[in-house]
């Protein structure tokens, strides 16, 4: 392996003492061996990486032959999993890609003992450098240089790299968002073009790259999605989205249900149900995207008891996700000052405990059950008129006011009511 870099400030990258090893071990066999793909990338722009994915010219039997402990995570597509004490390491085999007969998946793989055939088949040029301390940094498709720059650019023509996986398409915005990058013109051309092959792409697949996007420093990369002509394949009812209704900064929490609550909070519950149930998301993601759409627009209100029930209808991190949109978005009924004295009373309200909901009531379902109450469907009637109190007047909430006012309610009537 050569080395074309000769940058000497970039030359060691920190790998683990745990991959140097596997590395060393293999170079020792007779094999070369180095990192590869996004912990180069990540190193060289000074992030900490995630994995650390090793490449090699020995094939799967050679590397487990190698190592004692080893897990077989797709010994097809040539990687084994390394385990060095309770770290798992995966490393692959140089490899060429057959045919992508479905525009996602090669048909087939080959084993080549050759670097350069497996950088080849990468997706983007800063994906497709490899390092070791021997060779130090292999760049053969200059992504340094596109990392300097800030450029997304695939490997090779970019018709053929989309036309193989389109889920690259959606990559590529991916990078380009996490990153701050911009989309290299052709590039940019090409995966134009091939939108429509999103429609052979899962939607799970799909959410997981626009989620990834989403909770990136550039969620407002989103936009692209419509500029490029994406978005009616990202799912029938988002390709409805009037892009002018989107407005999302890196200024929003990066919270999975805030971030697509605010992407969809312009369109109707229903049709921001849609879009994440044709995405494929899980539901209670859903139920909270649900829940900020539809309070989006509803003011909270400036007294302690009108923001004790806002509370008590949600869960307490969903509360404080609304409280954050608000902040964030443009077009709320409540101005910036009743927003300060929303979240000033909230944290009133917290501090002192105040009661906001049923588990937080002085008077527990059992208590009824004790004082003479049939269980079933009138406790919790009574509860929840409790709670109703409470949260209207938080010094009700005490066990001997809260039974007075079932007992004049009549819900203990022929029920023991001594405290």
């Amino acid at each position: 392996m050569t080395n074309p870099d000769t940058d000497p400030l970039k030359l060691c990258l920190p790998i683990p003492p745990q991959a140097e090893y596997i590395i060393e071990k293999l170079e020792e066999n007779g094999f070369e061996a180095c990192v590869v793909g996004g912990c180069v990338r990540d190193s060289l722009l000074g992030r900490k990486p995630g994995d650390w994915d090793i490449t090699t010219r020995a094939v799967p039997e050679q590397v487990k032959a190698i190592f004692g402990r080893t897990i077989d995570t797709g010994i097809a597509h040539g990687t084994v999993t390394v385990m060095r004490g309770k770290e798992a390491y995966e490393v692959t085999t140089y490899r060429i890609d057959g045919e992508y007969e479905d525009g996602r998946h090669p048909k087939n793989v080959a084993f080549t003992p050759y670097l350069e055939e497996d950088l080849k088949r990468r997706d983007f040029t800063i994906n497709a450098m490899a390092y070791s301390r021997r060779a130090g940094l292999i760049d053969l498709f200059d992504g340094k240089t596109d990392l300097r720059e800030g450029r997304i650019r695939c490997v090779g023509n970019p018709l053929d790299r989309f036309g193989e996986d389109a889920l690259r398409i959606l990559r590529a915005l991916r990078f380009s968002a996490q990153l701050g990058f911009e989309i290299e013109e052709e590039t940019r051309e090409a995966l134009k073009t091939l939108a429509p092959n999103l429609a052979r792409v899962s939607k799970e697949r799909i959410h997981t790259e626009m989620t990834k996007l989403l909770m990136s420093p550039h969620p407002e990369c989103i936009h692209r999605v419509f500029e490029y002509g994406i978005a009616p394949w990202i799912s029938k009812t988002f390709g409805e989205i009037n892009p002018r209704d989107v407005w999302i900064t890196g200024d929003f929490p990066p919270r999975i249900p805030l971030r697509w609550a605010a992407l969809l909070c312009h369109e109707t519950e229903e049709a921001a149900q849609a879009v994440l149930k044709e995405l494929k998301m899980d539901n209670d993601t859903i139920g909270r995207v649900k829940l900020l759409v539809r309070w989006r627009q509803r003011p909270v209100g400036t007294e302690e008891k009108l923001i004790r029930k806002t509370m008590s209808q949600m869960p307490e991190d969903a509360y404080d996700d609304l409280l954050a949109l608000k902040q964030c978005l443009r077009d709320i009924p409540e101005s910036r000052e009743d927003l300060a004295e929303i979240s000033r009373l909230t944290c009133l309200i917290r501090g002192r405990g105040d009661c906001v909901r049923l588990k937080d009531l002085a008077v527990t379902g059992d208590d009824l059950v004790t004082l003479g109450m049939r269980p079933g469907k009138a406790i919790g009637q009574a509860l929840n008129m409790l709670l109703e109190l409470v949260l209207e007047d938080r010094e009700k909430n005490d066990r001997n006011t809260l039974l007075a006012e079932l007992a004049s309610s009549g819900c203990l009537c022929g029920a023991d009511s001594k405290t």
